[in-house]
């Protein structure tokens, strides 16, 4: 039930103003777009859902007010699903009608308090009797959205440190409430968000915040007990959220906002806004017990005069922002899981995160998605942005990582002019001069080799102007010793997660190709496989089939359909072809850089048959690991050998998963992103 003060040094006056007039300016009473219950139904007996085990146990205190506590629980019943709960709603001794009514309720616990015990006692003794092993504390005027409960499981699930998870609060009117709340150390507090924008994007990301909201908010219930439930000692109301937040975080624990978890509140219902009078006197009186007892904790947070965006990243260790060419998606490219699963190291070393796409082209399943990395998203309009960002926030940041050598050339010097402090990385995802140079000599066109000799200077320019360099191969790194021998160039290959070999031998057919049109060295790839590999394979297998997944142009794929081959187009999972499929094709004939597709096989104990050039820098041999093949007809081989030699097909499989274990773990570019940024 924590109420934030207004902070004038937090905003300045320009930002004190613009939020005292989106407080008082005129806006609809809802939302229609959040789809409030309506208060004035007439009550009608219902049921809710009740497990005999629950895993969450959602917990309700009231005092009167029931037509919200029944569109409360009508919100919960509408947006049900399979996780088993039980709530139970703990009525505080009040004087009306409340605990009647609600007997009508099917499968409600209702807890009548013999005397009032306030916001406090009742939370207490809702929990004291719940039987859940999450408890999800809820005020009586909130109504649910449709996946908030599984959003803060979620929460829980992929952060192993979670001690607390509370819900994004929103007005009737749609207006964001409350995106987690700032403590500063003299124990006031500003609730981040308020008044602004619900679908802003820096609001939109997972993050680690001071305290979350009571009106919303989860802790499993061993915790809850373990710290002592809710202080008495702040009775009967207001700064409890904040104090248990402290008390989780002291027993090693951190509280978390989960911005997919939306919970409309009509805040002030329950106990008004006037800080003189009724209850809401305790907030001022609490603010007093809050630091008295937590004075020690309280003197490394940020002053009330702290700049607001430096205040919201202040438990980081740093700001980091990166840039690449578009917002990586894991399903359409390997860069693209390569650049998520640093997201999620970044965060793990205590780094907060912004990403900009220089395509400026971000959508909502965007912001969810690099969201739950904790990663914000900059949603800026034009290229143009990005400077002006930079201008207004670069002494914010302490590293700045480029992607990409297209990006790196627009905006290194423009990071160094605005952000001089900040470490500055390139991150080259593969040397694009190799790769150039590699196509021209294939094509054997003269203006293609001039063009990488012009890549490669500006290459290792950018290279020479940045303090750190990143490749993926080790082959790269040794290029770069040579021809910039006194720049810092560390090795950040591809990063798996190991999924292992679910299915034997025996029970797979087919090949796979894992690659989109929209990188020159997989369209190459495709083309020989249906003009030369396929006609060799179905030699040995007349019904082999290969399957090709990745973006695919509509003229490509009329100039590549022929019997034996499925181009299947991207796809969500890549699942079921890994753990169907008999073998992994890597067929490249130039590229440069460590080649996902090998990697990404490999992680599913998929053997693999590529050329030469493909598993260059990957600490691969033939028939140790991999099997290399380097014409049309060498590829029907390795797979007639795959295909009769079971022995050998498990050999190469346990052999790959050994493969990602060493060289391409998480722990093994953990190393070296914490070096490079210590």
């Amino acid at each position: 039930m924590q109420r934030a003060r207004a902070s004038l040094a937090l905003r300045g006056w320009h930002g004190t103003a613009q939020r005292v007039l989106q407080e008082f300016r005129r806006i609809p009473e809802e939302d229609e777009a959040l789809s409030l219950l309506p208060l004035d139904e007439p009550f009608a007996p219902f049921a809710v859902p009740r497990a005999e085990a629950p895993r969450v146990s959602i917990v309700i205190p009231t005092y009167g007010k029931l037509p919200y506590t029944l569109a409360c629980l009508r919100s919960i019943v509408l947006h049900a699903s399979a996780t088993p709960i039980e709530i139970i709603v703990v009525d505080d001794a009040a004087p009306d009608d409340s605990a009647a009514v609600l007997a009508g309720v099917t499968g409600l616990r209702v807890l009548r308090n013999e005397r009032n015990l306030g916001f406090i006692g009742s939370c207490n003794a809702g929990a004291q009797a719940a039987r859940g092993e999450f408890l999800l504390f809820l005020n009586n005027d909130t109504q649910v959205t449709s996946g908030w409960m599984e959003a803060l499981l979620q929460c829980f699930a992929e952060r192993s440190d979670c001690g607390i998870a509370g819900s994004k609060l929103v007005y009737p009117d749609g207006r964001l409430q409350e995106a987690g709340g700032l403590v500063f150390d003299d124990g006031s507090c500003w609730n981040l968000g308020r008044f602004e924008s619900r679908d802003a994007p820096a609001w939109q990301f997972r993050r680690e915040v001071d305290y979350v909201s009571g009106a919303a908010l989860m802790i499993r219930r061993t915790l809850f007990e373990y710290v002592g439930c809710f202080d008495t000692l702040l009775s009967p109301a207001y700064y409890d959220d904040t104090d248990l937040a402290c008390a989780v975080r002291a027993a090693g624990w951190r509280v978390y906002y989960e911005p997919a978890s939306m919970v409309i509140h009509c805040e002030g219902i329950s106990a008004g806004t006037d800080l003189s009078s009724g209850m809401k006197r305790f907030q001022t009186i609490n603010q007093d017990k809050f630091v008295a007892k937590w004075r020690g904790v309280l003197a490394g947070h940020p002053s009330r005069q702290t700049a607001l965006d430096q205040a919201m990243h202040w438990r980081a260790r740093g700001r980091l922002l990166v840039v690449d060419g578009t917002t990586p998606d894991a399903s359409r490219d390997s860069g693209s899981l390569r650049l998520m699963e640093m997201f999620e190291i970044f965060r793990s070393l205590g780094w907060s995160v912004t990403f900009c796409p220089d395509d400026t082209r971000t959508s909502r399943a965007d912001m969810h998605r690099l969201g739950r990395f904790g990663v914000e998203i900059l949603a800026l309009s034009s290229a143009e942005g990005l400077p002006r960002w930079l201008a207004e926030h670069g002494k914010e940041l302490r590293a700045v990582m480029l992607c990409r050598h297209t990006v790196a050339g627009q905006y290194l010097h423009i990071v160094r002019q605005h952000a001089p402090q900040a470490k500055l990385i390139f991150d080259t995802v593969d040397l694009h001069f190799v790769r150039e140079q590699r196509a021209a000599e294939l094509s054997g066109q003269a203006s293609m080799l001039r063009q990488a000799k012009l890549s490669r200077q500006s290459e290792l320019t950018l290279i020479a102007d940045s303090d750190v360099t990143f490749v993926v191969s080790p082959d790269e790194q040794a290029l770069l010793r040579s021809l910039a021998p006194a720049a810092r160039v560390e090795l950040v290959s591809n990063i798996h997660v190991i999924h292992g070999c679910t299915k034997p031998h025996a029970e797979r057919r087919g090949l796979l190709f894992v690659g989109g049109h929209g990188h020159p060295p997989n369209v190459d790839a495709m083309r020989w496989i249906a003009g030369a590999i396929l006609p060799e394979l179905r030699k040995v297998d007349p019904d082999v089939v290969v399957h090709i997944l990745g973006d695919i142009s509509d003229a490509l794929r009329a100039e590549l359909a022929q019997d034996g081959l499925q181009l299947h187009g991207r796809v969500a999972d890549l699942d079921p072809w890994m753990e169907t499929c008999l073998a992994s094709l890597a067929p490249l004939r130039f590229g440069a850089g460590v080649k996902g597709k090998i990697n990404m096989s490999m992680s599913y104990g998929l053997p693999v048959i590529a050329t030469p050039l493909a598993v260059e820098g990957m600490h691969l041999h033939d028939r140790d690991n991999v099997l290399l093949a380097g014409e049309a007809e060498a590829f029907a081989a390795a797979y007639r050998q795959l295909r009769d030699d079971p022995a050998l097909w498990s050999r190469l499989s346990a052999a790959g998963l050994d493969n990602i274990r060493h060289y391409f773990s998480v722990e093994a570019a953990t190393r070296t992103l914490q070096r490079v940024l210590n």
